[in-house]
């Protein structure tokens, strides 16, 4: 369970600042896919940072089964993302200088995870092992990226935009792999979207306005990335 109490933040100089987060409290249940939806400034990759411990807030909690994380010094907090938490970015974020596989390898060092091949695999980059990003699409760069993190066996998957720069077909590969897995592996998956249609397929869907929750549902029926409109 991740208890989100009463986050607030802000950004910018003390004349000139600017409040993103208005005082945020919900709750996110162990093993739930939950997607938070808001247009851009809305908040909610701010949301979405602190509660991953990305970011510090101004003040507020942010408690992993009772473990504020909030108020860990740095050195422990990133001992925490690294056990705990893993990420997805519209952005691939892979070295260059390395191979598919030394990118994905990385992610599965940090969990002592030899298996880490067999989810080359079934993102379908098997025959990429050796290919540097430059020499791949958008797309295997995105399920390299989406490889390289699932291979820490993360408990808590984070997603930003995940599917922003990927075509339909892609697109939808990379949702429809991801919520296999997570329904097979059983983490929580967090992931913010501007995207309505992605909501669909989640089983909480939270909606931000202007750094303010203004809406919470569940889902009673829910979509395969192929049933979703794009």
């Amino acid at each position: 369970m991740i208890q989100i109490e009463n986050i607030k933040k802000s950004y910018g100089s003390q004349d000139n600042r600017f409040q993103v987060l208005k005082g945020i409290s919900t709750q996110i249940a162990d093993g739930d896919f939950v997607v938070i939806l808001g247009a851009s400034g809305s908040g909610k990759s701010s949301f979405l940072n602190i509660i991953s411990g990305l970011e510090h807030p101004d003040s507020g909690s942010v408690l992993y089964d009772g473990q504020d994380i909030t108020t860990l010094p740095d050195k422990d907090l990133t001992a925490f993302r690294r056990k705990t938490t893993a990420f997805l970015f519209q952005q691939y974020y892979l070295l260059p200088h390395m191979t598919v596989e030394q990118n994905v390898r990385m992610g599965a060092d940090l969990a002592g995870n030899p298996k880490y091949r067999k989810i080359l695999e079934a993102v379908g980059l098997w025959g990429k092992l050796h290919k540097y990003p430059a020499q791949l699409s958008g797309g295997e760069q995105q399920r390299c990226a989406l490889a390289r993190a699932l291979a820490k066996k993360p408990r808590v998957l984070f997603l930003d935009e995940p599917t922003g720069a990927l075509d339909e077909q892609t697109g939808r590969q990379v949702l429809d792999y991801i919520a296999q897995l997570q329904h097979t592996c059983h983490f929580t998956m967090v992931c913010v979207t501007h995207n309505a249609n992605i909501a669909q397929m989640a089983g909480t869907v939270i909606q931000m306005n202007s750094g303010e929750l203004s809406d919470t549902y569940t889902n009673k029926t829910r979509k395969t990335a192929y049933e979703i409109g794009w």
